[in-house]
């Protein structure tokens, strides 16, 4: 047997490749992480957390709002952008630390340098030499799309240079409708800046359901933000006070910043695949079997490089699964079947299963049961602010196949609506859970009668 000077390389300080990293290296093998930014990856650093802390502090001016009709004079209160700035990075700052010391105490050697393949068991690290490893598992993560193809496509900031900017704009313009897209907007909007979101589709959110699509659209124009559909950039020209976005519509849209949130790419660049002769697919991510493994026989690959579902607690799963059937001799692949995801837009969605247009076309007759409402808190002092609530029931065995929710807390709630749904819940075990009241939540397991959608006259 080769002699290798790690059991285990991974590529890729992140959350799937921390987790691969710890439990590899807790069953004794010999185990290193090379890192070419800061231990954390998308998530931690430039990703869910501080967006979560910037929806945070975003949500407050409703609050305050909301506060005036509960009896509450109205404050003088400002924000600061700075002060909010500093505590938001001395708060990544310690999760990073966290991540650090959990490999450290694993066993885990760390390198901070950017890793590439020199061939499917050499490492060559940047300016640190060169090294060996008996398995290699890549989980470098995915990076912003940014357009180059059209005149000053160079003003243009993305989400990973929002999470930095020295000072608020006034305005704003978002291109994008997927759920970074929309949660900048709802962020921006609440923080006080004019914010204009700009979609080339029919509708935001691509991939959702689509009464949520609709619903949220219409919530988020009642609380200020512009929504421009059917159109996109044909150049961006700088002037003295910004910049004005020419659309394909023939508009012409000025704002301090333009901010591109138009997808994210799988990050396989100057890493040496083709050297290893890792494959990629068509969308350029690291082609994997359910075992997370490569073409390559000692290569593995998890988390957005692979393109699978990119979200953080799935690539977790997949590094944890990897390290199970490698290191563990437990053979074990993760289940990418009813993974519930959240929207932190402004109203949030919680969303897990299919849509009701994926049921109709896998599933053929389906059950839809759907509630729009006032929330108790919104009736009290008069508000307009509304929330959904959507079943998707397969007609012939009435198991409950899809579950949507928007209005507040609805991440919350939609995990654990995502416990019943993945073992199967039939509308009449759902039913029989009896409700919570007062809640939002109560009203899903109330709705009795099928939803006939206007103008069709009965259930399709």
């Amino acid at each position: 047997m080769a002699n290798y000077d790690y059991d285990l390389f991974v590529i890729g300080a992140g959350s799937g490749g921390v987790r691969a990293a710890r439990l590899a290296a807790m069953s004794g093998a010999k185990v290193a992480v090379a890192e070419e930014h800061r231990v954390g990856g998308t998530c931690v650093i430039r990703g869910c957390v501080p967006k979560k802390f910037m929806v945070y502090a975003s949500e407050f001016a409703h609050y305050a709002q909301t506060a005036e009709g509960y009896g509450w004079s109205a404050s003088q209160a400002t924000f600061e952008w700075k002060t909010f700035l500093d505590a938001k990075d001395r708060e990544i700052a310690r999760l990073s630390g966290i991540y650090v010391t959990n490999l450290s105490n694993a066993g885990a050697e760390i390198v901070h340098a950017k890793a590439r393949l020199k061939d499917a068991h050499t490492v060559e690290l940047e300016g640190k030499g060169t090294l060996t490893a008996g398995k290699i598992l890549i989980a470098t993560g995915g990076r912003p799309w940014k357009p180059t193809d059209f005149e000053g496509a160079e003003h243009i900031i993305t989400s990973e240079e929002a999470f930095h900017l020295p000072e608020l704009p006034k305005s704003i313009m978002i291109a994008g409708g997927g759920y970074i897209a929309v949660e900048f907007a709802g962020i921006f909007n609440g923080l006080g800046v004019d914010t204009t979101l700009v979609y080339r589709g029919a509708n935001i959110l691509r991939g959702f359901d689509d009464d949520i699509r609709a619903h949220v659209t219409e919530e988020m124009k009642k609380r200020g933000i512009k929504i421009v559909l059917g159109c996109q950039h044909e150049r961006i020209e700088k002037t003295a006070s910004g910049y004005v976005s020419h659309m394909t519509s023939g508009s012409a849209i000025e704002t301090g910043l333009v901010m591109f949130a138009t997808g994210r790419k799988p990050y396989t660049d100057g890493l040496g695949l083709e050297k290893a002769g890792v494959a990629l697919n068509e969308a350029g991510a690291v082609a994997v079997d359910k075992f997370s493994k490569t073409n390559v026989a000692n290569i593995w690959a998890v988390g957005d490089v692979t393109d699978r579902i990119n979200l953080t607690p799935v690539a977790i799963r997949e590094g944890a699964a990897f390290a199970q059937t490698e290191f563990y001799d437990n053979p074990t692949s993760f289940d990418h079947d009813m993974v519930a995801s959240a929207v932190f837009s402004q109203p949030p969605v919680g969303s897990v299963g299919l849509s009701e247009a994926d049921a109709r076309h896998q599933h053929g007759k389906i059950d839809i049961y759907l509630s729009r409402f006032r929330p108790m808190k919104t009736t009290f002092y008069g508000g307009d602010e509304r929330c959904l609530i959507k079943l998707v029931v397969e007609a012939a065995n009435q198991r409950v196949v899809g579950c949507h929710v928007v209005g507040p807390d609805s991440p919350e709630i939609i995990q654990m609506a995502a416990i019943a749904l993945k073992m199967g819940v039939t509308k009449q075990q759902w039913d029989s859970t009896c409700a919570v009241h007062p809640t939002l939540a109560e009203e899903l397991v109330t709705m009795r009668d099928k939803y006939v959608a206007p103008g069709l006259g009965a259930a399709a």
